[in-house]
């Protein structure tokens, strides 16, 4: 198949489990705060390749809600890499025509970085390049259940049938409410597991896991998976023809 056929069944949307980036300083000899600053460079370059390998929508795994499990010298780190992260790349998100948006609870966060959060999403709201979601404190299950409450508050305030409830309607009450389903995932780093990331939207999803640890995950190597991609056969349940 040509380059440009290829192009033509590339996902409209990715979501990437980041992962590799600790075990990626620890081969060198450094400490896991220099993988994690190493992987967000990455993450520059894959925002920038997107558009050019015909990806609209692009969903990042940034932090979940396990991830609070890890010493606090790293949290703390991490922390202060987002809002580096923030206060360098929003005005080149926002002339490259990147829309950012943020999916995760907020509530643990510190008022500083939601706030920093938040402006972002307002400044990039009307790009439309290349939608950006990062998911920052997130759990699939904590989504759900956060889902779930609000439904329950729907109907208890009579804004909400039980027996009107689909899959549409659960949907609609997620922290992506708003964005399609991903198309495809890829973990990096070489584990095979999902790691409670968009289990309602990733439903039929293809999933790649590929060895690379995230920080020598570039363009080439992104280029390849979508070419890969192409060559699925994508049957939703259906019998193939």
């Amino acid at each position: 198949m040509a380059a440009k056929d290829i192009r033509q069944v590339t996902p409209e949307h990715v979501a990437i489990i980041m992962d590799g980036n600790g075990r990626w300083a620890t081969r060198r000899g450094m400490p896991r705060l220099y993988g994690h600053r190493s992987g967000a460079r990455r993450v520059r370059e894959i925002v920038k390749a997107c558009p050019d390998l015909g990806v609209r929508y692009l969903t990042l795994y940034a932090f979940s809600t396990e991830n609070w499990k890890r010493s606090p010298m790293e949290v703390d780190g991490l922390m202060t890499l987002f809002r580096r992260y923030i206060a360098s790349e929003t005005q080149a998100l926002l002339d490259n025509g990147v829309r950012v948006r943020f999916i995760g609870d907020r509530t643990r966060l510190d008022p500083k970085l939601v706030a920093m959060m938040q402006e972002l999403e307002q400044t990039t709201a009307c790009n439309e390049l290349l939608h950006m979601t990062i998911a920052l404190n997130y759990g699939a299950r904590d989504e759900l259940t956060r889902a779930s409450v609000r439904m329950a508050d729907a109907v208890r305030a009579g804004k909400l049938a039980p027996q009107d409830i689909t899959d549409e309607t659960i949907s609609g009450y997620l922290d992506t409410a708003d964005l399609p389903d991903p198309d495809l995932v890829i973990r990096t780093s070489g584990e095979n597991r999902v790691s409670n990331f968009l289990l309602w939207q990733s439903a039929y999803a293809e999933y790649v896991f590929t060895p690379v640890l995230w920080p020598d995950f570039d363009a080439k190597a992104f280029d390849e998976i979508l070419m890969s991609f192409s060559a699925r056969e994508r049957r939703f349940g259906a019998v193939a023809q």
